[in-house]
């Protein structure tokens, strides 16, 4: 960078100051919206992997195709059209792909060691902007799924596999199909549905720091519940159908430990402090 270009980001950044200073409010970024999009063979049984970007939500949709596609809306923010030039350099994401497994990685200025690998003079002016990527993903519908994200909605329908999600702040949708899932939230709202009393699924252990959870499970379901509240707040259960697992149990408004049906496939719910509501599923008008 020679010292024109220097000398141009500093007066840039220098107005910015005055502008808040002198005004009291922030100067007005430019905004631009990227798109990109990815489409590969998967097979049935592979591992996908999600690292979202701090900002941006993640949906994953299974279908009957044997290949992944991936569409992203990327959104950047910056002082002037030049700054989105260089942002739009090194914002996105990138493949890992190895034997039986594919990550999807979001990059942008959030990764330091990614900068200094493809931009080592990436001016640190730009550091520190806001940007989101959101996704929307179609995957084979027996596969299983790795989900990291930050902050924005999360939706996943349709995939009969192992999921690991970890999200930090979320509105969570978990339309549970089949396979087994290890969720955590650290906060938002968590829906979660089985739609079938015939759900093929393994397990479920869904915990969420702070907010409300909403499950709901359709009648005559064969499972084995637990539920509870560890710190502030309480259950409000109006399934019908959940018992008490022994004569010892006794549901109170902080834990149930209960069966529906014939019992089988556990699942537990666990909000730290919050509500969670538990359900029986509407039927579609």
């Amino acid at each position: 960078m020679n010292k024109q270009s220097i000398r141009s980001i500093l007066f840039v950044v220098f107005l910015s100051i005055f502008a808040f200073t002198v005004f009291g409010q922030t100067p007005t970024l430019v905004k631009r919206t990227t798109y990109k999009t990815d489409k590969f063979d998967f097979g049935v049984g592979g591992t996908l992997s999600v690292a979202g970007a701090p900002n941006g939500s993640i949906r994953v949709v299974g279908w009957s195709r044997n290949e992944i596609e991936i569409s992203a809306e990327i959104q950047m923010n910056a002082l002037t059209e030049a700054d989105l030039d260089a942002l739009a350099k090194v914002t996105g994401f990138v493949l890992e792909e190895s034997l039986g497994r594919t990550g999807i990685i979001s990059v942008g200025t959030h990764d330091k060691k990614y900068l200094k690998r493809v931009s080592k003079k990436f001016p640190k002016t730009l550091l520190g902007l806001p940007f989101k990527i959101d996704y929307v993903i179609k995957v084979p519908r027996y596969c299983d799924l790795q989900i990291d994200g930050g902050k924005g909605d999360l939706y996943i329908a349709g995939v009969e596999g192992t999921m690991k999600i970890n999200y930090l702040d979320t509105n969570a949708t978990l339309n549970l199909v089949g396979g087994g899932v290890f969720a955590t939230f650290g906060g938002g709202t968590v829906d979660v549905s089985v739609p079938t009393r015939s759900w093929r699924g393994r397990f479920a252990d869904i915990q969420l720091a702070m907010g409300t959870m909403n499950v709901s499970l359709p009648p005559s379901l064969n499972a084995e519940l637990d539920a509870s509240i560890l710190r502030t707040g309480k259950i409000d259960n109006t399934y019908a159908e959940l018992k008490p697992k022994t004569r010892k149990d006794i549901f109170t408004d902080k834990i149930i430990a209960a069966k529906s049906g014939t019992g089988g496939i556990p699942l537990k719910f666990t909000v730290g402090d919050g509500t969670l509501n538990i359900f029986q599923l509407k039927k579609p008008e």
